[in-house]
């Protein structure tokens, strides 16, 4: 068989270890020259495929590949850009065919969440529908954990350590100055309709934190809230609130939402953390800091975690070896087989029932109260952030990141509009 070209593209918002998984696609294809000739990606996600610009992975080097495993971001680039039917919009898919015609490109490996394993799953069908064999594998990436059939998602565990560890110091912070300055710290989190991040902040209860979650699962409920507030800080002279980006009001409002939406239709948030922090003020009168992690918690590479790290190598490198076993259309997984001792291994799950499925965090890992996390979800969550894995410093005290060539790849085919 004459070997084909791959194609890979990231997707979505980009983790501090979406490019671990870059380097297992691409240092394991290049242990297979016989089957995958070279490793083409897309400049900015799928947009690269739509409009032929496509990097060569070739001219990297060995070295700077392997970077990658260090390297924070998306390294190609990613993009917020979601393909719809094929019935409702077949000149894309048309044009996807014609790029990967062009370039003889018979495997496609899209690195993303849930949006991504649905447009992994569309291009799966083009095969079928339009008469040209691509092999489409989803490589799983979310830092919200919300892709179903995985135990946990790549990306999602250097967040949670991050959170978890950034609320624990701040908390430190205020404790130490609550006698006559600040009793409330607001640090809001990540996670649009599940509170996985958020209840990495709950963590710190284990370290003698008093702490309140607010969650996307858990309808906000003002006088509950503000009573727990209270009595936290009346018993131990402060409190922390970690809130989630989705937590919503009972008619279905974010306490975030500022009325636009993004490319996805999802409605654009960010702003929980002030609404929070002046509730407290307004009812209870205690001075407050406030503070919305943002895109600091999903690019904290110095702080990732070592399982986390590894599963995103191990999932691309899976991605290539079911390729080449002949799967298509599906997306490798992490199957927990023991929490203690903390054991994993390499599944597979059927794009059909990934795509567009989100999973919320189980009720039983929410405490009665609904705000905060209970024995089971810890025992989730503290093998997801155990170990480090710090990437390499120079000698300036910065991080040895790498930024790659880019090299395009020669275009064959006109101009395309996206």
């Amino acid at each position: 068989m004459t070997a084909k070209n791959a194609f890979y593209a990231q997707s979505g918002g980009v983790t501090a270890v979406i490019n671990a998984s870059a380097c297992g696609v691409i240092e394991t294809a290049r242990q297979h020259k016989d089957k995958i000739a070279n490793v083409y990606a897309g400049r900015n996600g799928i947009i690269g495929a739509l409009t032929e610009d496509l990097i060569d992975t070739s001219q990297e080097s060995d070295a700077d590949i392997a970077a990658l495993k260090f390297t924070p971001s998306g390294a190609f680039g990613s993009c917020r850009y979601k393909l719809k039917s094929l019935e409702a919009n077949k000149r894309e898919y048309e044009r996807l065919i014609e790029v990967f015609k062009a370039h003889d490109i018979g495997y496609f490996f899209y690195n993303g969440g849930g949006d991504s394993a649905d447009t992994c799953y569309k291009v799966s069908q083009l095969s079928e529908k339009m008469g040209y064999p691509v092999q489409a594998i989803h490589v799983p990436k979310t830092v919200d954990n919300d892709l179903p059939i995985t135990d946990n998602c790549p990306g999602f565990g250097s967040v949670a350590k991050y959170i978890a560890v950034s609320t624990l110091e701040a908390s430190f912070d205020v404790r130490s100055m609550a006698k006559t300055s600040t009793k409330i710290f607001v640090i809001e989190v990540m996670g649009r309709h599940a509170g996985w991040i958020a209840a990495a902040g709950g963590l710190v209860e284990d370290m003698d934190i008093p702490v309140v979650v607010l969650f996307p699962e858990v309808e906000f409920d003002q006088e509950k809230f503000l009573a727990v507030v209270q009595a936290k800080v009346e018993k131990y002279d402060f409190c922390t609130i970690v809130v989630s980006e989705g937590c919503h009001w009972p008619d279905g409002k974010f306490l975030a939402e500022q009325g636009t939406r993004d490319a996805f239709g999802h409605a654009q948030l960010g702003g929980a953390a002030p609404v929070v922090a002046n509730m407290i003020k307004d009812a209870l009168g205690y001075k407050f800091h406030w503070a919305v992690a943002d895109y600091l918690q999903r690019a904290a590479r110095h702080l990732a975690s070592e399982s986390d790290v590894e599963q995103a190598y191990a999932l691309g490198q899976a991605a290539v070896e079911k390729a080449l076993e002949g799967k298509n259309s599906i997306m490798p997984t992490v199957v927990r087989e023991s929490t203690s001792p903390y054991k994993w291994s390499i599944g597979e799950a059927p794009l059909s029932e990934v795509a567009n499925v989100e999973k919320m965090m189980p009720m039983e890992f929410i405490t009665d109260d609904g705000f905060g996390i209970t024995a089971a979800c810890k025992d989730y969550l503290y093998p997801l952030i155990r170990g480090e894995a710090y990437p390499p410093y120079g000698e300036n005290g910065m991080p040895d990141y790498v930024t790659l060539k880019g090299a395009p790849v020669a275009r064959k085919l006109s101009d395309f509009e996206v």
